[in-house]
């Protein structure tokens, strides 16, 4: 069945964030301080101890409870529900904290959407109640209405993204009942990119070019900013991140360094952000200028992102998505004793993976590969998979024990597939006739003794020959079917990858 058409199927799956399949279940915990501010310190002292447990069960496909404990100078009680039912294009998330002054603080959200072109979206609080109705009027054209109880609003936009060629553009506008516009518009061409959103009381613009058709690489921003109709800051900088990503498609490295000046004065601006330690994200800022302010600034973000699930990485911020995708943790290696294990003396292949992998006859760029020293996860929905090894990326002088394979994967984590690469060996020299004469065209063939492919080669017009592809044993040797002189060939693992040897016809 390798040899088969991949088979295609729709991926239907739950795409409602916190719920759970049946019978699986989860504890989410969390722990934190308040910091007072204190003006003569950059740390002040920490106090109002805050955390909570929950648990979490997937009580029917359909549906997920919790319920927990929340410690905020009281004890509260917290429960929750995540329905989203298989045959009706309805989404409800509920979350309750109990015991807040004697009442009831709420959180709930509710999405329905019937058709492609309709979706109507609920979300209250405590505190206000919201919604929105969108309409897909045409292909790259929405219609949305909105209202908001909190600030006593309607509000009304338009959509519009659409493609002009080598021309991206995304626009939406909304203006609601007290007179308030908001907007944002995004072009690309090319390696150019704009960007302008505001509102009535801010203006923001960046144009940037890219050096590379990526959006990694070296980049040039010019920027213009408005606030309150009074103060303004243009800017002029320059922008580096790191071809080299993390699991979820993030960039190891960010660095930004520019020059602001404006109503306020002018200063430099610098900014450093790395993703490299697994689980935390880190981000340093230092501003001389701002819109608003003519005081240096210096600001220090680390933000942890954890997921400790079993035979999951935890560098993935996106815990909800891998409950209801799996993947294939694919481990080529230098199989150097032909076990077909990988032993702590050979080493993983970790080179080329994009040139060396196709999945369902697709480039692994379209499943998010994540590349590390051992091997390279690929994130999946649920369901079978049909690898194939491209020759163009093999290591030189090995080859794989098999071309394909058929890979099952499940949803919760990575389904391992081991790709062993045993010493592949060539053989090159010239075949002669009984009396001494090159043989053009002859057939040369080399024979296993034991189990195993023979392999062949045709001869050119000066007699030349090359047998490639040879596994360590011993080999008959033959031209034109009859046995030569030598007439065996030994390899093992001592012998040169590429070997020359002169055959004559046997007498």
């Amino acid at each position: 069945r390798l040899t088969a058409t991949p088979e295609i199927r729709e991926a239907n799956f739950s795409t409602l964030p916190g719920q759970l399949s049946k019978g699986a279940s989860a504890w989410i915990a969390s722990v934190g301080f308040n910091r007072a501010t204190s003006s003569d310190r950059f740390f002040s002292g920490l106090a109002d101890l805050k955390g909570g447990a929950s648990y979490r069960l997937g009580v029917t496909e359909d549906l997920t409870l919790g319920a927990g404990v929340v410690y905020d100078r009281a004890l509260l009680g917290y429960s929750e529900l995540f329905f989203q039912p298989t045959k009706i294009p309805l989404q409800i998330a509920f979350s309750g904290l109990m015991g807040a002054n004697g009442g009831l603080k709420y959180n709930a959200n509710v999405l329905y959407r019937p058709s492609q072109k309709w979706e109507f979206r609920l979300d209250a609080d405590d505190l206000s109640q919201r919604f929105q109705v969108d309409w897909r009027l045409l292909s790259g054209i929405s219609f949305k209405v909105a209202g908001n109880t909190r600030e006593n609003a309607l509000s009304a936009g338009l959509t519009l993204s659409q493609r002009f060629g080598s021309l991206f553009t995304f626009a939406d506008v909304s203006v609601d009942t007290n007179n308030r516009v908001r907007w944002t518009l995004s072009s690309y061409l090319a390696r150019w990119q704009f960007i302008n959103q505001g509102s009535e009381i801010f203006t923001n613009s960046d144009l940037i070019y890219n050096f590379t058709s990526l959006s990694d690489g070296h980049s040039l921003r010019v920027g213009y900013e408005t606030r309150n109709s009074q103060d303004s800051l243009a800017s002029l900088g320059w922008r580096y991140r790191s071809p080299a990503r993390t699991f979820d498609g993030r960039t190891l490295w960010e660095l930004e360094l520019g020059y602001g000046f404006g109503s306020r004065g002018s200063g430099l601006i610098a900014s450093a952000a790395t993703n490299v330690l697994p689980g935390v994200v880190m981000r340093l800022r230092y501003e001389s200028i701002s819109v608003l302010s003519d005081s240096s600034s210096f600001r220090l973000e680390v933000s942890p992102s954890f997921n400790l699930t079993p035979r999951l990485t935890p560098s993935d911020p996106n815990i909800e998505r891998l409950r209801n995708e799996g993947g294939i943790y694919v481990q080529p290696f230098l199989d150097g004793n032909n076990n077909g294990q990988l032993d702590g003396n050979e080493t993983a292949y970790a080179e080329d993976m994009q040139t060396l992998l196709r999945v369902n006859d697709q480039s692994i760029r379209n499943f998010t590969p994540h590349l590390t020293s051992t091997g390279l996860f690929l994130r999946l929905p649920p369901g079978r998979y049909r690898v194939d090894l491209d020759p163009a990326g093999y290591p030189i002088d090995w080859k794989p024990a098999e071309f394909a394979y058929g890979v099952e994967v499940s949803a919760g984590g990575y389904t391992s597939l081991p790709i062993p690469f045993t010493r592949s060996y060539s053989v090159t020299g010239v075949a002669l006739d009984r009396s001494g004469q090159p043989m053009g065209g002859a057939k040369v063939e080399a024979v296993p003794t034991g189990t195993g492919k023979k392999v062949l080669s045709v001869t050119n017009g000066a007699g030349v020959f090359f047998l490639e592809g040879l596994a360590q044993g011993s080999y008959n040797l033959l031209i034109d079917n009859q046995p030569t002189q030598p007439d065996i060939l030994r390899i093992n693992a001592k012998s040169e990858s590429l070997q020359e040897v002169t055959l004559q016809q046997g007498r």
